[in-house]
């Protein structure tokens, strides 16, 4: 039984989802169909990649994820399926895959197959869902495309580090308005040395000096950090919204200093 799992930038207005779902149950009736999300931003490869790759493992190898994120094609960015860490991840080669994987993938196939329509605007139902379906019956990768020798990469926001200091930025803000930053659990203590802090945002109008460990650390209303089950600095608002009661944005710096 297949498991097919669905990313996109779709939302849950339009016909996009029913369409795709559809036509799977269609050709693969006994598929497991999961929605990772259908709510990342409109083009925002960086949300869609930290939301990829905090839940993808979690699922049983051999598990196909079909992303479709600013998914036309190019003749420098096709799209391809790649095989990593034995599952298959079928989207546009736009970066997006490099931003999930810690390592090289095991394979990389350009998708070279005909499509199921004469419109080039919706790649998941007329290429991708194709390409599940050939390798449930047992076809080849081989004969999905030409090998490509390696992914589009993009650079990743990474947070950087001195004697007394983390910089770090905000990643991801999710459905409570929840702030996660790039800074990791290993790198604060490897920094840090459990030495006094204070952490700085909102252009260092806020700070806070302690690391909780629940939402409930503090009284409503009151800012709190703590580190998050992917293991990020998460800044909130107990039982609030953080990111607009302190406008906050991704991409917006976040510090420490260690005293």
């Amino acid at each position: 039984m297949a498991i097919i799992t669905l990313l996109s930038d779709w939302g849950l207005k339009d016909h996009y989802n029913a369409m795709v779902k559809g036509k799977i149950i269609s050709l693969i009736p006994d598929a497991t169909i999961v929605d990772i999300t259908h709510d990342i931003p409109p083009f925002n490869l960086n949300s869609a990649s930290f939301v990829l790759k905090n839940s993808f493992s979690h699922f049983p190898k051999g598990t196909f994820h079909i992303v479709d994120i600013h998914a036309d094609a190019t003749i420098e960015m096709p799209h391809v399926i790649a095989v990593y860490d034995d599952h298959y991840f079928i989207g546009v080669d736009n970066g997006l895959f490099s931003l999930i994987f810690e390592h090289e993938p095991e394979m990389v196939i350009e998708i070279d197959m005909i499509q199921d329509t004469n419109t080039f605007t919706f790649p998941t139902f007329d290429i991708f869902i194709k390409v599940v379906k050939h390798i449930i019956d047992g076809g080849g990768l081989d004969q999905i495309g030409p090998i490509r020798k390696s992914l589009t990469n993009r650079i990743p926001l990474k947070a950087v580090t001195s004697d007394d200091l983390i910089k770090g930025h905000v990643i991801y803000v999710d459905s409570y308005e929840n702030i996660v930053t790039n800074i990791s659990f290993e790198l604060f203590h490897s920094v840090g040395k459990k030495r006094p802090f204070r952490l700085f945002f909102g252009a260092s109008r806020y700070s806070i000096s302690s690391i909780s460990q629940s939402y409930k650390d503090v009284a409503p209303g009151e800012i709190i950090a703590f580190f998050n089950v992917t293991g990020h600095l998460e800044i909130a608002v107990s039982m609030g919204n953080a990111a607009g009661l302190l406008g906050l944005k991704p991409d917006d710096s976040v510090r420490i200093e260690f005293r």
